[in-house]
This record gives C-alpha cells, sequence and structure tokens, in this order.
C-alpha cells in the first residue's frame, strides 16, 4: 500500500478535480456536456503532458489504470435485469442484439481502412456500437490496449457524442419520424444513458422512455461482446497460436475469459435470478462509476496529448464514419420492425 499510494492519491485528486469541473459545467450550462469520466482522462492528460510522473508514481497509476478498472467492469454486472432485456419485446431485442453485431463488425472495418491499428479500432467501433466510453473502458483490458489508445478514443467520441446530442432531434422533421420511432432511434445511436435523456426530453415523454428502455438493453450488449472480445484478445495482441505453442492446445479458462469477466457474469446472474439486495444495486453502480473515473485519470496520466493529437484526423474521422453507418443500420431496423 505504501507503494501503491502515492500514484493512487494523484488519480483520486485528478478525479475530484474532474467531478468538480463536471459540477461547475451543470451549473453554468444546466447540463454537463462532458462527463465527469472524460474529464478525468483529459486533466491527466493534460498533467502528464506538463509534467511526467517519476518511479514513486508509477506503481500506483499502474494499478488504477488496471485493477481498479476491472474490478469496476465487475461491478456493472450488478446493473443487467434480465427482467429489463425482456420489457422490449423479442423483436427488438433481436433486432437490438443484430445491430450492435453488424455496427461492431461495420465500424471496425471502416476504423482499419482509415489505417488505425487493430486495438484502437476495437475500442472506436465498441464505443460508438455500445456505450462510449463505458464501453471503451471495459474493452480496453480486455484488448490490451493502451493508454494513448483509450485516451484517443474517449477524447473524440465524448465530442462526437455532445455532436449527437445537439443534431439528432434535428433528424425528426427529415426523416418524419414519430416519437417512438425517434425513441429508439436515439436509443441505438446515442453514447450514454444521460445523453440519450438530453437529446430525448425536448422532444417527448414517449421517446424518453422508449430511448432509455432501447439505451439499457443496448448496454446490456456489452457483456456478451467482451467476453467475444476476450476469445479474440491473442490475435488482436499479436500473440496468437500461430507461434510457440503446441498445436491444438486450448488456452487456460482464466487467459481465455479474464477475471473480471466471470465475474461481471457471475454478478449479472445474481441480479437476474433476485438474489442481490435492492439496496447494494445503487451504491454498486456509484462504485462502479467512480473506480471508472480514477481508472481513467491514470490513463490519462499515462498520455502525452501532443502524441493523441498526431493520431486525430484518422481516428475523428473513423469515428464519424462509423457512427453515419451504425445511424443508417438504426433507421434500418425501424422501418424493418414497423415501429410506431
Amino acid at each position: 500500500m505504501t507503494r501503491l499510494a502515492p500514484g493512487v492519491l494523484l488519480c483520486v485528486g485528478v478525479t475530484l478535480a474532474a467531478v468538480a469541473l463536471s459540477r461547475i459545467e451543470h451549473a453554468v450550462f444546466g447540463r454537463a456536456w462532458l462527463e465527469a469520466l472524460v474529464l478525468a482522462i483529459l486533466l491527466g492528460a493534460a498533467l502528464r503532458t506538463a509534467w511526467a510522473p517519476g518511479p514513486r508514481w508509477k506503481p500506483g497509476i499502474d494499478f488504477s489504470a488496471k485493477m481498479l478498472l476491472e474490478v469496476a467492469v465487475v461491478l456493472l454486472g450488478a446493473s443487467l435485469s434480465a427482467a429489463t432485456v425482456l420489457a422490449v419485446g423479442p423483436g427488438l431485442l433481436v433486432g437490438i442484439a443484430v445491430v450492435v453485431a453488424v455496427a461492431i463488425g461495420a465500424s471496425y472495418g471502416l476504423c482499419r481502412l482509415f489505417g488505425l491499428p487493430a486495438r484502437m479500432a476495437v475500442l472506436v467501433a465498441c464505443g460508438n456500437s455500445i456505450c462510449g466510453n463505458s464501453a471503451i473502458a471495459a474493452v480496453a483490458p480486455v484488448v490490451g490496449a493502451d493508454g494513448r489508445d483509450v485516451a484517443a478514443s474517449i477524447a473524440f467520441t465524448a465530442v462526437l457524442g455532445v455532436a449527437v446530442v445537439l443534431l439528432l432531434p434535428l433528424l425528426i422533421p427529415v426523416l418524419g419520424l414519430s416519437l417512438g420511432q425517434y425513441g429508439v432511434l436515439a436509443g441505438l445511436t446515442v453514447y450514454a444513458v444521460p445523453q440519450v435523456l438530453a437529446a430525448t426530453a425536448p422532444v417527448g415523454a414517449l421517446s424518453v422512455q422508449v430511448g432509455t428502455l432501447v439505451k439499457l438493453v443496448r448496454v446490456l450488449m456489452l457483456g456478451p461482446v467482451v467476453v467475444a472480445l476476450s476469445m479474440l484478445a491473442p490475435r488482436l495482441r499479436g500473440d496468437g497460436s500461430s507461434g510457440g505453442g503446441a498445436a491444438g492446445t486450448r488456452p487456460p479458462l482464466h487467459r481465455l475469459v479474464p477475471w473480471f469477466i466471470l465475474g461481471f457474469l457471475g454478478l449479472a446472474g445474481l441480479r437476474s435470478l433476485g438474489l442481490l439486495p435492492e439496496v447494494l444495486l445503487a451504491p454498486a453502480a456509484a462504485a462502479a462509476t467512480a473506480l471508472t473515473t480514477v481508472s481513467m485519470a491514470a490513463l490519462g496520466l499515462g498520455v502525452d496529448l501532443r502524441s493523441v493529437a498526431r493520431s486525430g484526423p484518422r481516428v475523428v474521422s473513423a469515428a464519424m464514419a462509423s457512427l453515419l453507418v451504425l445511424g443508417a443500420i438504426s433507421l434500418g431496423l425501424i422501418r424493418l420492425l414497423g415501429v410506431a
């Protein structure tokens, strides 16, 4: 603990500054355009650009970036409820899963066409297709992404997230969308649950209800996606079975599915069976958010903003293109299912 304390406390300090800035945003503008999670990674990266932490700080920063993030992913499992999934109906439920799967594949292909490395392409694809920053944070340790990849992905998807919230309502008259259809579109394309509320609240109560429900189900796709990516992680990390290992040897379970994914699925199962006390759900969600924000501060402290800026145009172009693909797929699902 003595070895970890300096770096962990530094990350906590950056996190507290991010939370304070987020509250100032809310007080001044009526809403927080940049969440504390995004501000934490930007503040951390700005501090790292001005000052490189020495060996005294590194163990705690590394611990915060990896272990705390993995614990946060486990706690997210408590938010998964089978009742929430079943409430949307089988047709839309299957449709959401298909949209997420197709969007991830298409987004990954587009990112690779724009020249992004494989691991960053996975981060951008999952961030756009599932739930923005949370998906990027959850997927990063599975695919072995470094701090620079995570920082770039979160920074640029955060900007796009704000743009989507502002511009999406303009599509209602252009596309002739009903309140229900717009709710589905918002739930399938907007990154975070608070952003879904911001994008739908000015339109109508029905849009808010539908958009929030669809968004929650979309977030639940994160678990299956992370498990699937854990199977493909050796290829993405460049340590697949083509070199060294005996032919036909199956990796051990802890290598195939990381411990925190098993923990996530375990808590999700307990929640679905009603074995988690309701009194624990809100604290678990709050702890997951807090730990994720501290981890993002740690990742920011490992990134020099000047190096992120050099990869900026490609990341922005890839993220925008994949977001447009997601919007097109979502509209296709709305028309196919005949959503009223």
